[in-house]
């Protein structure tokens, strides 16, 4: 009788084990997810104060695919890799290209994107300056911070450069005169020229910037580089979404040119 009360303890024990289980493999991945909000098309804070873009879109369908329950947070540029190390945030989905010296700090995932710059200025301005390393004495802009910052430090240091905390800033001055031209991200550039008003003033010159020592591999979702599990299952679900072609309805939503095939 003992042996079939122990019996009978066991399977009520291991029943109860079973039943836990699967409660705690669904536990849903929990992430919080920062980007700059001040970058259009790709980021940006709409009127109800809501984080809208390309970025965000993505990330939204990343969590969707992953079945995480995700919030997304606004972060200046100049902070956003400082505030992924203290932990304010797990993943920074950004617009971030990958270079070298960012790798030092943090994790990447596989690009989400292709990655070129290149030089706007108003219609009709002298684009025979770009030959030169001062680029003609002109006033540059540039968002500070940025691998543009970079390439133009690197490859016009007797330029007259300007930096600013955002890209709208930087837009501003060039269409409001203040500035000569500007070195910005292609496919934003190629997006302001062509489809805003105040982005009319102004048009791409000189060939795209495409050396891999300023753009690297393209643009990724940086993680703590301890974080190698997260970083994986991030690669998995947008090797998803391209699959299934959710990559594809958002890229075509923003873009009129396929930027994760951009040459």
């Amino acid at each position: 009788m003992k042996m079939k009360i122990a019996l009978a303890a066991s399977s009520i024990l291991l029943g109860a084990i079973l039943a836990m289980a699967p409660a705690q493999a669904e536990e849903k991945l929990k992430l919080r997810i920062a980007t700059e909000g001040a970058y259009p098309p790709f980021n940006a804070v709409d009127t109800a104060g809501q984080l809208v873009g390309f970025d965000v879109d993505i990330a939204k369908a990343l969590c969707e695919e992953m079945k995480a329950d995700c919030e997304l947070v606004a972060q200046d540029w100049d902070g956003i890799i400082p505030g992924l190390l203290a932990k304010k945030y797990d993943v920074i989905i950004a617009s971030m290209f990958i270079t070298e010296e960012r790798k030092q700090k943090v994790a990447f995932t596989k690009p989400y994107y292709k990655a070129a710059m290149t030089y706007v200025m108003k219609k009709g301005g002298d684009a025979s300056v770009l030959d030169k390393p001062d680029l003609g004495g002109k006033s540059v802009g540039v968002q500070a911070g940025t691998t543009q910052a970079t390439f133009a430090e690197a490859m016009h240091p007797q330029a007259d450069l300007k930096q600013y905390p955002s890209q709208d800033e930087v837009n501003l001055d060039l269409a409001g005169g203040r500035l000569d031209m500007q070195i910005g991200d292609l496919v934003p550039m190629l997006e302001w020229t062509q489809k805003t008003k105040d982005g009319e003033c102004c048009e791409l010159v000189g060939k795209p910037i495409t050396d891999p020592k300023f753009v690297g591999e393209g643009v990724g979702m940086a993680v703590r580089q301890e974080d190698n599990a997260l970083r994986e299952k991030l690669n998995a679900a947008l090797d998803a979404i391209v699959a299934n072609n959710v990559y594809k309805t958002i890229n075509d939503k923003y873009f009129s040119l396929d930027i994760f095939h951009l040459e």
